[in-house]
């Protein structure tokens, strides 16, 4: 992708998105970041912890399935909300789908973080893969998000005060960098600072959308999938033209003030989330010396006895494998900005076609692929993806100008239909993982494998980075791009044979199944 981005598996997590993948210094697209991880709903408040924590969740689970399936035509024609892909956007909903929009709207300071490192800090293409590496840190300890948010509530609330502590979080660290950072290192800080605040919002977020999703069917889990990637993909369509012409008209500091203010919707959609307010017995109770201790001890047994078991280590397993395949996003930045002569302007151009095919994207799978097995779309989405990857090497050999393509045209075509299939590819991560979770373990777990993801997406991009060192592409050097691109576009190829770790089930019917079991 001429652009810079690759294969869009990882949400500005990701995880995604990545991979909701973490946050990523080159111009890939907010599709591919992460998360990079998911969620919306009517959220089932845990008030304890521990075997009363899981008694007091599968209660309120079985209440809320046994209102749901009494209602459910009721919500469908008279709930009074309005809907999109198919979820009533009520106000726990609403709050989730804004946490998203900001971490697609964060995309504003992610051009200006690229040219900052390069154009102010005179980096190389390896040094900016490897920072970006290190300010993903935060989202490969998302399990510990999850069980401080879960043990330790915060005046009463275990979601809200949260969302409220990751916005100012998020506040502080583009804050920092619009003011006193002046060296690599400091910049690695305050983007470490920025992750760690995207990434505990987004366990928060999760530990909803998990309890809503899960023992659901996958077409239902995959709606809500949906509208919260399509969140983040609407944020990143009205960030994605002013990321460019910003930088562009006031330089890289100004993109960073104004980027500094947008972590505060976080905070002020907290009053949103439909939480019970625990008493001064229950926050006693919750963080008392011995039975936290207790607790802790409980929990993390119970995570391990669940990620040990089969059907969920090996799909892990595979998810791992399949992000941790290398790319070379940042040495086609370099490329695109140093040899080709790429603006600020109309880089922020390609990002808002990426951020759109985005949408698109999940689009396509909400409507089209929600239903379909697993291990085809992986198959399928691999395969295709590997091949179109393929055409940065004609952007980057001239190719394209003796077909007669300029190589914008080359560039914003290549992103589209890349960013597409990339978004498309990167849904199922998302139904799986949350498909896997057990009642009572929903955030720590979920939080668990999408960690495990976005530690495969840092692997790939710290290993892209030493193949980019190894073929000696530099900020000047270009000569075996060509070879650069082409190893890492096959190596996505090599986690095929472990399809088989995938479950065997077919999409809705196994689901609906065990769902009424």
């Amino acid at each position: 992708m001429a652009s810079g981005s690759s294969d869009g598996r990882e949400p500005y997590d990701e995880e995604a998105a990545g991979s909701r993948r973490p946050l990523e210094l080159g111009v890939r697209d907010s599709a591919s970041a992460s998360a990079s991880d998911l969620r919306s709903g009517n959220i089932i408040t845990r008030h304890q912890l521990g075997s009363t924590k899981t008694d007091t969740s599968k209660r309120y689970l079985e209440e809320w399935h046994k209102k749901q399936s009494s209602t459910d035509d009721v919500r469908k024609s008279k709930s009074g909300y309005f809907t999109a892909f198919g979820v009533d956007l009520s106000p726990d909903n609403m709050a989730v789908a804004i946490v998203y929009f900001v971490q697609g709207v964060l995309g504003l300071a992610r051009l200006a973080v690229s040219f900052y490192l390069k154009d102010d800090l005179h980096l190389d293409p390896a040094e900016t893969a490897v920072i970006s590496g290190f300010s993903s840190l935060p989202w490969l300890i998302k399990p510990i998000y999850g069980f401080i948010s879960d043990s330790i509530p915060l005046f009463g609330y275990r979601r809200r005060s949260y969302l409220i502590l990751s916005g100012f979080l998020g506040a502080l660290s583009w804050s920092l960098m619009a003011t006193v950072v002046n060296s690599k290192y400091g910049a690695a800080f305050s983007i470490l600072l920025g992750s760690l605040s995207v990434a505990f919002s987004d366990v928060v977020v999760d530990s909803m959308v998990v309890e809503r999703a899960r023992g659901e069917s996958q077409s239902t889990s995959g709606s809500l999938q949906s509208l919260c990637w399509g969140s983040s993909a609407f944020g990143g369509i009205v960030s994605a033209y002013f990321s460019g012409s910003l930088v562009d008209t006031y330089g890289v500091r100004f993109v960073f003030g104004v980027t500094a203010f947008l972590p505060l919707m976080t905070s002020a959609v907290a009053v949103l989330v439909n939480e019970h307010r625990l008493t001064p017995g229950e926050h006693a109770i919750s963080v008392s010396g011995s039975g936290f201790v207790e607790t802790s001890t409980q929990h993390i047994r119970q995570l391990w006895t669940s990620v040990k078991q089969p059907n969920i280590f090996l799909p892990t397993l595979f998810i791992f494998f399949w992000q941790a395949t290398p790319h070379s996003d940042s040495a086609m930045f370099f490329f695109t900005t140093n040899k080709l002569g790429f603006t600020p302007e109309f880089l922020g151009r390609v990002k808002l076609v990426t951020s759109i095919a985005s949408l698109l994207g999940v689009g396509i799978y909400n409507y089209f692929l929600k239903a379909v097995h697993l291990r085809k779309i992986f198959l399928v989405t691999t395969i295709i993806g590997s091949a179109l990857g393929m055409t940065q090497v004609l952007l980057v050999t001239g190719l394209n100008r003796q077909l007669g393509i300029s190589d914008e045209w080359f560039s914003i075509g290549d992103s589209l239909i890349i960013t597409v299939l990339g978004q498309a590819a990167f849904m199922p991560v998302l139904v799986l993982a949350a498909k896997l979770c057990p009642p009572g373990m929903e955030a720590t777990l979920f939080a668990t494998l999408m960690s495990i993801s976005n530690a495969g997406s840092v692997t790939g991009g710290l290993v892209g980075a030493g193949l980019t060192k190894l073929f000696g592409v530099t900020r000047e050097s270009f000569g075996n791009l060509p070879l650069l691109i082409i190893i890492c576009n096959l190596s996505s190829l090599l986690p095929l044979p472990l399809l088989g770790l995938l479950p065997k089930e077919t999409a809705d019917s196994d689901d609906e199944e065990t769902k009424h079991s």
